[in-house]
């Protein structure tokens, strides 16, 4: 069974498949053009973590391709009360098409995607979070820079940048990523990575330093510094990321046909300053509202794909 749940699972070739496939569909959809490619199909989407991105965009999307989008919150089912993962999974799979889960562990998601009988979609886990670089990429595209990618991510080792590490190793593109010391990407990921990048000839650079990441980059990107359960370190994360802010100045290094792409909700002043967030403002939300089209392309893939492992 095919999954999705990390970018390192699929080839170059897979992922512009998927692309492909999501460019068409968007193309349509702004034609008017509803075409069921998932007549009658449900979609289960679950959620340990809040959401407004991923939730829209999957029950939307489902929608569009001809089926429906089944929301299951962790306090509406017996997984928020105890039940083993892989009893859920039997159960849900066995009635559902395909499913979408959001939660804090990618070990969680694995276990239930192997006891899963139809497809699991990672919508975001601890370690990665691989349907927003599929829009991150269409985004790309779209602004014509996809033979000259030069991307700089500035900000935590998180979830996004593992993903924007994998994205690059299977593409073959530049990606310098810059954070503070201490908050520096999972080294395992890092390592898988760059053996990734031996062959696709991908240049990928670590650092300390946000001005040496920018300098001339195409893409300029980053994501909030505190995310979902880290509250509490708030004010020790505002210390430690200080001047790791992607305003004017730091643009200014890039590219002069750089974009800056942000994941959302943005934190103006904080990880990006309100002038820059403003100045892009429509990439960021043709950004966000790539997440629709890029979920359709991943879900028409999958369907497609199902039963050819």
């Amino acid at each position: 069974m095919k999954h999705f749940l990390t970018l390192k699972d699929y080839s170059k070739e897979e992922i512009l498949e998927i692309i492909e496939i999501a460019v068409q569909i968007k193309k349509e959809t702004k034609e008017k053009i509803f075409k069921d490619y998932m007549p009658k199909q449900t979609l289960g989407m679950i959620f340990e973590k809040s959401s407004t991105r991923t939730r829209v965009s999957f029950e939307t999307g489902i929608y569009q391709l001809g089926g429906i989008g089944l929301f299951l919150s962790s306090n509406d089912i017996q997984l928020g009360r105890g039940e083993p993962i892989c009893d859920t999974s039997r159960v849900i799979s066995r009635m559902t098409d395909m499913i979408m889960i959001r939660n804090d562990s990618q070990e969680e998601l694995e276990e239930f995607a192997f006891f899963s009988k139809v497809p699991i979609i990672n919508g975001l886990t601890d370690k990665y979070h691989p349907v927003q670089l599929m829009a991150d990429y269409i985004t790309i595209k779209e602004h014509g820079l996809e033979d000259n990618i030069v991307a700089a991510y500035i900000g935590d080792g998180n979830n996004m940048t593992h993903s924007w590490l994998m994205l690059a190793a299977k593409l073959g593109f530049d990606l310098r990523i810059a954070t503070p010391a201490g908050y520096e990407v999972d080294e395992d990921i890092l390592n898988e990575a760059l053996e990734f990048a031996k062959i696709s000839g991908a240049d990928i650079t670590i650092t300390n330093d946000p001005k040496a990441a920018v300098k001339d980059a195409t893409v300029v990107t980053t994501d909030t510094w505190v995310s979902m359960g880290q509250e509490e370190e708030k004010e020790q994360r505002i210390k430690d990321f200080a001047g790791f802010i992607v305003d004017s100045k730091l643009m200014n290094l890039a590219s002069d046909k750089a974009i800056f792409l942000h994941c959302l909700p943005a934190y103006r002043d904080y990880e990006v300053s309100e002038e820059v967030f403003e100045k892009f403002s429509e990439t960021i939300f043709s950004e966000a509202e790539n997440r629709l089209h890029a979920q359709k392309g991943i879900m028409v893939y999958l369907d497609r794909n199902r039963n050819n492992d």
